[in-house]
């Protein structure tokens, strides 16, 4: 077997980790034929390279580059000492390389007090997820992709109502908005960042109601606002674009049902509902994401249609 020798990663690497990246894409769009075509992934990859605080490494082989890993803290308020490994920041033509990599970047990663690491693989790559998982990463979160098929059955069941937000409602909006946290919050999710605020929740929906940048569609029980989906272009999240989303596709960002309502249908005919919008719009695909330990959501959205592209794996250093 070739001697392996992990080293930093330089400019000159980055054509070389190009290629790696396009090696792994083109097997993921055999998998995911919706994933998006890529026509030059080096842009992808300085993209990765020069965030802020981003660190890099490549294993060596032979001479040549068989494998790199790029990893770079995010908000800190948001995702606590971290450090995130993107969809274009990791490839590698062996899974086992991974953990070399890994095992020189982490070191300087828990130095700097990062301790918390996420990485997004590639569903199909179950080597490389094999791997990770060797590395005492957990399966935390997936993205998922559907097709947009040419007709959907958006009828809604009766004493239900699929509708655009009136402002007038602006208090039942807002529960809606708060009861996702809630339900996050508890286990076995544990996901909530602080106490819910309805103030903020509040601007938020007053900012949203005042601008077009979002599709929302309300669910309705007997007239009463219980459900909230919304739609939005896949460029403003962080992560639903690029190698997770092909061009023209919608983004199902935001989903939340009191809990009062889970059990009423209401979650279906907005699904068919935003499916059938977006189909009408001329998007080409419906991309949306989930927290594995919400059990309704990772038994939901699957079952409505929703095939996983990505895992976001974790793991935290005590």
């Amino acid at each position: 077997m070739p001697e392996l020798e992990i080293r930093p990663l330089s400019e000159s690497d980055l054509d070389a980790a190009a290629t790696l990246l396009g090696e792994r894409h083109a097997r993921h769009r055999e998998y995911e034929p919706l994933l998006a075509e890529v026509d030059d992934y080096r842009p992808l990859v300085e993209e990765a390279w020069q965030a802020e605080n981003a660190s890099g490494w490549v294993a060596v082989e032979e001479g040549e580059v068989t494998g790199y890993l790029i990893g770079a803290p995010g908000s800190r308020e948001m995702w606590g000492p971290n450090v995130w490994v993107g969809a274009a920041g990791h490839a590698v033509r062996e899974p086992e390389v991974i953990r070399d990599l890994y095992g020189a970047a982490a070191g300087s990663w828990v130095e700097a007090g990062n301790t918390r690491h996420y990485v997004l693989v590639p569903a199909s790559e179950a080597g490389l997820i094999d791997a990770w998982w060797r590395l005492s990463f957990g399966h935390q979160h997936s993205h998922a992709i559907q097709e947009l098929p040419a007709r959907v059955d958006a009828k809604v069941p009766d004493g239900l109502e699929i509708r655009d937000p009136d402002p007038d409602e602006i208090e039942a909006l807002i529960d809606i908005d708060l009861a996702l946290p809630e339900h996050q919050r508890r286990s076995p999710v544990f996901g909530g960042r602080g106490e819910p605020d309805r103030e903020e929740s509040r601007a938020e929906w007053l900012k949203t109601l005042a601008g077009d940048e979002e599709k929302i569609l309300i669910g309705a029980v007997n007239g009463r606002a219980v459900a909230c989906w919304a739609f939005v272009d896949p460029n403003r999240s962080s992560q639903h674009h690029a190698l997770l989303a092909p061009e023209g596709a919608s983004f199902l960002g935001f989903a939340s049902t009191l809990p009062e309502a889970r059990v009423s249908g209401i979650g279906v005919a907005l699904t068919n509902a935003g499916l059938a919008w977006a189909s009408e719009e001329g998007h080409s695909a419906m991309t949306t994401d989930w927290r594995e330990t919400n059990l309704l959501a990772s038994r939901f959205w699957p079952r409505r249609g929703f095939r996983r592209t990505f895992l976001r794996l974790y793991r935290s250093i005590p």
